[in-house]
């Protein structure tokens, strides 16, 4: 009977365990994703001082992800598109540079997990670029007011 506890308690431990682990792994991944949809939400509203500070917000977590979860070439094209959002307060500019982003977070998010909700590629065929987003509602980054539901759900990724 003291062996059959001691395995099933060891059992449980080894689970729960590999659970945390999981689990504090994905975190910097789901929060580098919140960031993102933040300054999303920022250009979508055509607050540039808000887009900046978020962008610096991103640019300090994908700073302290280690290259086991993302590849150092991933975080640096991360950081390359996301710096120049943080460091302009013109909307235009942040616009342009938050195209690029989005390209390189949806390759990311072919090739890992960032959360278990879907996350849904949208596309502007005026800008001819994507976004993501964690719902199917078009808020175009792009265009802001001028166009804000211009565009329209290409793909689920992260199922």
């Amino acid at each position: 009977m003291k062996k059959l506890f001691f395995i099933t308690t060891l059992l449980v431990a080894t689970f729960v365990q590999k659970g945390i682990s999981q689990n504090s792994t994905q975190y910097p991944l789901t929060q580098l994703l919140a960031q993102y949809y933040g300054i999303k939400d920022a250009l979508v509203i055509g607050n540039s001082n808000q887009a900046s500070m978020k962008a610096e917000e991103f640019i300090k977590t994908a700073n302290s992800i280690d290259y086991k979860q993302i590849s150092e070439g991933n975080i640096n094209a991360l950081l390359k598109d996301a710096t120049p959002i943080s460091e302009t307060k013109d909307i235009k500019t942040q616009r342009e540079h938050f195209a690029n982003l989005s390209n390189n977070m949806k390759a990311l998010g072919k090739t890992v997990k960032f959360s278990s909700p879907p996350v849904y590629q949208l596309y502007c065929p005026m800008k001819k670029a994507n976004w993501l987003s964690d719902n199917k509602e078009i808020k175009n980054p792009y265009f802001g007011s001028s166009m804000l539901t211009g565009g329209k759900v290409v793909a689920t990724i992260n199922k």
